[in-house]
């Protein structure tokens, strides 16, 4: 669920920080569910305990999670997640699309990608699947 990329320019705690950020804006980890334990996902992605406490704390500090000795770190209510998560993805797709761009490739290109990718990672799915607009992310402005 959560990675690290030691490549990076951005900390590892920023990186867990963004990543439980975002799967709690988009009502993947809903109200209540229980993060890992700091020293569980500390030796899962090969860090510091101090590296994982440290994005908890920062989750806290800003409204996302609760945490209490003993009882694990819990995720608070969010207002609107389907908002929250249809607006990450489109704002992941422009990213998608301005890095597409900026190698030479063309709007054909990207599409073409994400369909192969989407292929490779469930290829059961795709067989019985015609692709349609998804309600949530129709665009509000073009690419």
């Amino acid at each position: 669920m959560i990675e690290v990329d030691v490549t990076s320019p951005s900390p590892p705690y920023e990186q867990i920080r963004a990543q439980f950020a975002e799967l709690i804006k988009c009502g993947v980890l809903t109200v209540g569910t229980r993060l890992p334990p700091v020293r569980q996902l500390a030796a899962d992605l090969g860090l510091a305990a101090g590296t994982v406490a440290r994005a908890y704390k920062e989750l806290e500090q800003a409204g996302y999670v609760t945490g209490k000795r003993g009882g694990g770190t819990r995720v608070l209510p969010q207002s609107e997640p389907r908002t929250a998560r249809a607006e990450l993805i489109r704002n992941h797709a422009h990213a998608y699309l301005a890095e597409v761009t900026r190698l030479g490739g063309s709007p054909e290109e990207a599409i073409a990608a994400l369909t192969n990718a989407v292929a490779a990672l469930h290829p059961a799915e795709n067989a019985s699947r015609t692709p349609g607009p998804i309600k949530d992310l129709e665009p509000t402005s073009g690419l």
